[in-house]
């Protein structure tokens, strides 16, 4: 007996969810990519590639291209791939159109600000009756659509679900790793651009490698003291979502955040001036800073990596006062899960 194909809806056509498309049709399912963007819907039918976000990467014409969102929710799993500022309204926006048994995969990694809610919680929410899963590891979007070898974590608590979403978008070259532990998949995905910023704004100042792994090291120890208050295990961080994703984004200007930290530590123009030039594409790691301090803030967890990086990105602190801050830290033990 032969399997039908899934059905794979994805919502925004970034680089990610392009890609993700991509990734699905590979896999053999039947994928539809959701965009309201006028040039980049024309940019895919008539030349049939994402000039905008990915370019380069060639979109087979099996993947139909809507903005009819009824045509999404159509789907057997729909995936979120959109700014993280952007979650709550697409939710509220899916809310009278999805069918209960619709899984929602989030492909989105962040904290949202005001509420300091992990994207399940935001989209649990307001779609409490539909499953919900977290795709994120290591992951450039470029790489994984070119069809380059790429491992990911698909968190989710029911097997079946997870099984299915592995179905739809696993292959050969794209591996998708199942754990039920949504929490620190997500903790993990957002903070880690934070320290991806603290790790390029360290390498411009010139600070070397040392620093750079000093940094990635201590900063999955902030990471760990979040994802346990969240309730998150500490072994998964050892995993695909956690130090994979966080060596990944430390380690290339490839990452947005790794590239926004390094600019604004060589210090060529003010901060508010580089932030203003990526608007179009802005780091996930600037929002995450702010959200994610506050959280530490109002639970009472020491993140001090991620505090110096929100200083530098918001309160207009000199790069190098903030730096000096961090240095002149009392001596601590070497511990993941030091005390909150």
């Amino acid at each position: 007996m032969s399997i039908l194909p899934i059905n794979v809806g994805v919502i925004s056509a970034g680089a990610w969810g392009t890609a993700l498309a991509v990734i699905a049709n590979r896999a053999g399912s039947r994928v539809t990519l959701y965009t309201n963007n006028i040039n980049v819907r024309e940019s895919i039918l008539v030349r049939r590639t994402n000039d905008t976000y990915l370019p380069g990467i060639f979109i087979d014409p099996r993947i139909a291209i809507t903005d009819d969102v009824a045509k999404i929710c159509a789907c057997d799993f729909v995936v979120l791939a959109i700014p993280s500022h952007h979650m709550r309204s697409t939710c509220i926006w899916l809310s009278d159109q999805i069918e209960a048994n619709i899984p929602i995969v989030i492909a989105t990694k962040g904290i949202e600000r005001g509420s300091l809610a992990l994207m399940s919680e935001v989209v649990t929410a307001i779609l409490p009756k539909n499953p919900v899963a977290i795709l994120s590891g290591p992951n450039f979007a470029s790489e994984a659509a070119q069809g380059l070898p790429t491992a990911t974590t698909i968190a989710c608590q029911d097997e079946r679900t997870a099984s299915q979403i592995i179905y739809g978008i696993g292959g050969k070259y794209f591996r998708p790793y199942h754990t039920d532990d949504l929490i620190s998949t997500q903790v993990g995905g957002a903070v880690k651009n934070v320290i991806a910023i603290a790790c390029g704004i360290a390498l411009g100042r010139g600070f070397g490698e040392n620093a750079r792994a000093a940094i990635i090291t201590r900063g999955i120890a902030e990471i760990a003291r979040l994802c346990l208050f969240k309730g998150g295990r500490q072994e998964t961080l050892m995993g695909l979502s956690g130090i994979g994703d966080l060596m990944l984004t430390c380690s290339s200007s490839t990452s947005r955040n790794m590239a926004l930290g390094l600019e604004i530590g060589q210090k060529t123009r003010p901060v508010k001036a580089i932030l203003e030039s990526r608007q179009k594409q802005l780091a996930e790691g600037v929002m995450t800073a702010d959200s994610v301090t506050e959280l530490a803030r109002k639970i009472g967890i020491s993140m001090p990596i991620c505090m110096a990086v929100k200083d530098i990105l918001y309160s207009g602190n000199e790069i190098d006062d903030v730096i000096q801050h961090l240095l002149e830290r009392p001596f601590v033990t070497e511990a993941l899960q030091t005390s909150f």
